[in-house]
């Protein structure tokens, strides 16, 4: 009998309504704050907002939403589930969406990131993205500031390979 491991199992595809009762409980597990069904089905009835979620044997372990700007993908929310997290599930969705950026077109990523959520911070960090500004009291909930994060796509002689150590695109701009 031969072994399929977790990771193999791993499909990432587009959010459906079905999808929401897991996706709920992910976001209620992962943020102070979250996202209402109403918050989710609000942004994604919008015609630039997109979703998708990563699934194990049928079960959704984690998601994003992210909105298609005419030079930038924006996302807007992104969560794994806390049992199946610090397995590269996050890393897989988030080359998934660099896969989709072009020198011709969309070069760039943004995300806003709670100032409290060092956890985010490092991911984003260690998936290439640089915080380039702050917003001062982003958040209603709280007077907290966030960081926006970018992620720039250069050229192919230029671009190193996200989540590797010592191998970040934020390496090639310092130099």
């Amino acid at each position: 009998m031969s072994y399929v491991s977790r990771e193999n199992q791993l499909q990432i595809r587009w959010l459906i309504r079905r999808d929401m009762p897991k996706v709920l409980e992910i976001e209620r597990q992962s943020f102070e704050f979250p996202w209402s069904e109403e918050n989710f089905y609000w942004c994604l009835r919008q015609r630039n907002c997109i979703g998708m979620v990563a699934e194990i044997q049928d079960e959704v372990v984690g998601y994003m939403v992210y909105e298609l700007h005419k030079s930038r993908l924006h996302i807007m929310n992104f969560a794994v589930s806390e049992e199946s997290r610090r397995q590269g599930i996050g890393q897989k969705m988030m080359l998934r969406l660099i896969d989709k950026l072009s020198l011709q077109r969309r070069k760039e990523i943004v995300v806003e990131v709670r100032e409290t959520n060092l956890d985010a911070q490092l991911f984003f960090q260690k998936a290439g993205f640089l915080a380039i500004s702050v917003l001062r009291s982003r958040y209603e909930d709280t007077a907290e500031d966030a960081y926006i994060m970018r992620y720039l796509l250069v050229e192919e002689d230029e671009y190193t390979l996200p989540f590797l150590s010592g191998n970040r695109l934020a390496d090639n701009e310092a130099a």
